[in-house]
């Protein structure tokens, strides 16, 4: 309980930063373009900036300058995208937020020393706004009052009569966000509201149970339409995307999967929302922070990009974005290893699947690599004092055609007597690039110093882009599986 009420608290405070918003159909407003006259106190003969929200990001919308009345005209031909905006002081600082909708003239005025009393002529949904901010600015401190009394509570008694006082000061607020819901459910304010929300659990069910943890992951979006911009262009929407992925989502990539496509295909009908959102899961899992969920972004190339959905991004970005996925279909957890068919010192050949082992550890480094110079000797100590016992083997690439002598000098410093030690020879890349062959650098995603992977007795992948530790940690529980 102490938790939901915490966190109804922050989920306020952000309403307080974000605030409101309305539903996804609104009448065009007749007059062209956007005049915003804003007179602002204390600042005269200045430039002031309006900016709003881009997702996570916050962007320059228009400049203005101020005369020596403080007043200055923001205006252009074209309407602003509808959501929240701020005016933004000479120093960069946020003086306060503005909710812009079809009504995009209309005159502002406001003091920084008494920012209660900023008033709105010519904007109905702004004029509701700071009403509705006014009316935070007299309960956020009771409640904040509340919340430290309960931190310092000294026994369940005055605990629970905290609480008491908490649930009630929010109820407060929660009536007053559902009026304007109820009374004005086509503005701004009341699809802000509604987009905020979190799914209550229904009385009587456990709260910490699994059941409720599935009530609220079903009902995450019920008020919130994938498809509607003016999210876009909050500091609150995605945050929540955020926070869904990271709470009520398996990090499993096929549940990942699943996700994300609802997403993308109720968003299709926005191309400003779609292409923001099929970016921020592209930049998410192009590479990702969990192990395996670069499937995701295959998923994603082989449903959006692959089929035309780049019209949109300029050269170097589809380019990187192709070239990504390349080197990517072939190292996938679970699929097999691309073989490899390298020189080793002597100049003799050796196959990667001729070595036999219930595991195998493939490093790609590069001798004059000074991250590799420290990473390969903790590779040798693990492998000497565990993995060797366990019969893994070593199969170790140099990438550098260049320094072979410096790659032998290596080994034979470091005491690499056990490992398979190999390289590509120009030779042997050349005769790739004319076959027009793809190299072990893009079947194996070697773009960085040291790669590695942990591949099983068939050797299917096990494990990637891990540390060396990690590493182990995946041998520690194959082992252990294995003795079962």
């Amino acid at each position: 309980m102490i938790q939901r009420l915490v966190c109804a608290s922050v989920a306020l405070m952000i309403i307080v930063n974000a605030t409101a918003q309305t539903t996804q159909k609104t009448t065009a407003a007749t007059t062209p373009g956007y005049d915003i006259t804003a007179t602002v106190a204390p600042f005269k003969n200045t430039w002031l900036y309006l900016g709003t929200y881009y997702g996570k990001y916050k962007t320059l919308a228009d400049s203005a300058m101020a005369d020596a009345n403080g007043t200055a005209v923001f205006k252009g031909n074209k309407k602003l995208d509808k959501g929240i905006y701020f005016l933004v002081s000479p120093d960069k600082a946020i003086l306060f937020e503005i909710l812009m909708d079809d009504k995009q003239h209309f005159t502002v005025k406001a003091d920084t020393a008494h920012s209660e009393n900023i008033s709105f002529t010519g904007s109905e949904e702004n004029t509701n706004f700071q009403n509705y901010t006014r009316f935070l600015a007299q309960h956020v401190p009771t409640l904040t009052k509340l919340q430290a009394q309960l931190k310092d509570a000294k026994n369940a008694l005055d605990s629970a009569q905290i609480m008491g006082d908490i649930a009630r000061e929010n109820k407060v607020l929660d009536d007053y966000r559902e009026g304007i819901i109820k009374n004005n459910p086509t503005s701004m304010l009341a699809l802000f509201f509604k987009s905020v929300k979190r799914p209550e659990v229904p009385a009587g069910m456990d709260r910490n149970s699994k059941e409720a943890f599935y009530f609220v992951k079903e009902h995450f979006w019920d008020d919130l339409a994938f498809d509607d911009a003016r999210l876009l262009h909050t500091p609150f929407f995605d945050p929540k995307i955020d926070e869904y992925f990271k709470y009520y989502v398996s990090p499993e990539p096929d549940s990942v999967k699943e996700e994300v496509n609802y997403i993308l295909l109720s968003a299709r009908t926005n191309k400003d929302m779609f292409q923001y959102l099929l970016g921020k899961f592209t930049d998410k899992y192009i590479n990702p922070e969990i192990m395996g969920q670069d499937k995701v972004f295959l998923f994603l190339f082989d449903n959006f990009y692959s089929k035309g959905d780049t019209a949109w991004l300029k050269p170097d970005q589809r380019k990187y974005i192709f070239n990504r996925a390349y080197s990517l279909m072939a190292n996938q957890l679970g699929e097999a290893a691309p073989a490899l068919n390298l020189t080793d010192t002597s100049g003799k050949i050796h196959s990667l699947y001729d070595l036999q082992a219930p595991f195998t550890f493939v490093v790609f480094w590069d001798p004059n690599c000074s991250h590799c110079k420290t990473e390969v000797p903790r590779v040798d100590s693990i492998y000497e004092a565990k993995w060797k016992a366990a019969g893994v083997k070593v199969y170790a690439v140099n990438t550098s055609d260049a320094a072979v002598q410096e790659w032998k000098n290596f080994i034979n410093e470091h005491h690499l007597d056990t490992w398979t030690h190999v390289y590509q020879t120009k030779e042997a890349k050349t005769a790739d690039e004319q076959a027009n062959r793809p190299n072990y650098r893009q079947l194996y995603d070697v773009f960085q110093t040291p790669t590695m992977y942990l591949l099983d007795k068939d050797k299917r992948i096990i494990a990637k882009g891990l540390s060396i530790l990690q590493f182990d940690e995946v041998m520690n529980h194959q082992t252990k599986a294995g003795t079962k």
